[in-house]
């Protein structure tokens, strides 16, 4: 998952040499936080209008979730 998270925020950004994903386990031992940092510059463009980027890419982990049991947590870090 983390690879496929990490070929979609590159695609978004303009830097995409400053991406950088980390995945660590939850609590829960089920659910998955995917922690997401890009430069400064790129934040905005992550985030998008309003929050649909990050809301839509929120609601593909959402769905992926559901097929495979496991909770999938995006977190865009500073």
């Amino acid at each position: 998952m983390k690879e496929t998270v990490e070929m979609l925020v590159k695609a978004l950004v303009d830097d995409a040499e400053a991406v950088d994903v980390r995945e660590e386990l939850g609590r829960d031992q089920r659910s998955v936080i995917i922690e997401v940092r890009v430069a400064p510059d790129d934040m905005g463009k992550l985030i998008g209008r309003q929050g649909r980027t990050v809301r839509a890419l929120r609601s593909l982990f959402h769905a992926v979730s559901l097929k495979q049991g496991r909770r999938y947590i995006l977190e865009i870090v500073e």
